[in-house]
């Protein structure tokens, strides 16, 4: 999992990436290829 500034290219690698809120931190995660999750914050 990729820590990240900004969480906008994250989301642009993959057409199934979500944007997620959970404890107070930010998530992109991706079902079908979880090699791209992000964590902001």
């Amino acid at each position: 999992m990729k820590v990240l500034k900004s969480l906008k290219s994250a989301k642009l690698r993959d057409k199934d990436c979500k944007v997620i809120k959970r404890f107070g931190k930010t998530f992109v995660i991706n079902k079908k290829n979880p090699r791209l999750k992000a964590r902001q914050g």
